[in-house]
């Protein structure tokens, strides 16, 4: 599902910066992966890389048999729109859509019918036990509510692919875990492949496998 070859991501501001080093990686479909390291050592770079953020300097990345490098920037908006969901620890939900906007948002892009999309939005929400919050804001939700959309909210397209930065980091230990039980969970049920950037040691021993960065490089590869 995911395969990086020989990726350097580099940056020329104030000199020349390789925030990534000769990366090979293969995930299968429906791999749970965290992806840990020391701050600066590349990983969300890895994430914005495999995810199609941001374009690689050298090397390869293929989503799901497709080479995102040879992609234009529209035909790379279709591949994350149709085949990524992500999740960023400051959640990006639009302040002034209650939590069923939020998560109808992606299906409206594409062109849903709107009673087809609130359905569907609703039907996540549940989902992720929010199916009583559906007309709340985001300011009048939790930390961890708040993350429960943002989780509805990628998976609103059945992505193969969901990646995720840092999806705990703004919340207390006991809510991380059961946002962590829950990616988990919805990984089971749809059988994404999914990636995990984060600092926490218990959510990524969590993971069946788990890579480690250092100073842009891959120095480790674990499964369990």
């Amino acid at each position: 599902m995911i395969e990086l070859s020989k990726v350097w991501k580099q940056y020329t501001s104030r000199g020349l910066i390789t925030a990534l080093l000769d990366i090979n990686l293969r995930v299968e479909r429906g791999e749970m992966v965290s992806i840990v390291g020391p701050s600066g050592s590349g990983k969300s770079t890895l994430l914005n890389v495999t995810g199609g953020l941001t374009r690689a300097t050298m090397g390869e990345v293929r989503l799901d048999g497709e080479p995102l490098g040879s992609l234009n920037d529209a035909e790379l908006t279709r591949v994350r729109r149709d085949k990524i969901g992500f999740i960023f620890q400051f959640f990006n939900l639009l302040p002034s859509l209650n939590a069923l906007e939020n998560v109808a948002l992606p299906l409206q892009l594409r062109g849903w019918p709107k009673k087809k999309t609130q359905e569907r939005a609703a039907k996540l929400l549940e989902m992720v036990q929010l199916g009583r919050r559906l007309d709340f804001l985001p300011d009048e939700l939790s930390g961890g509510e708040k993350q429960r959309v943002a989780i509805a909210r990628a998976l609103a397209v059945e992505p193969p692919i969901l990646l995720a930065d840092e999806p705990t980091g703004n919340l207390d230990s006991a809510t991380g875990a059961e946002i962590l039980a829950l990616i988990g969970e919805l990984q089971q049920r749809l059988g994404a492949t999914v990636l995990i950037v984060t600092h926490d040691s218990t959510v990524a021993e969590k993971c069946p496998r788990k890579l480690t960065l250092k100073d842009a490089r891959i120095v480790q590869d674990e499964r369990r």
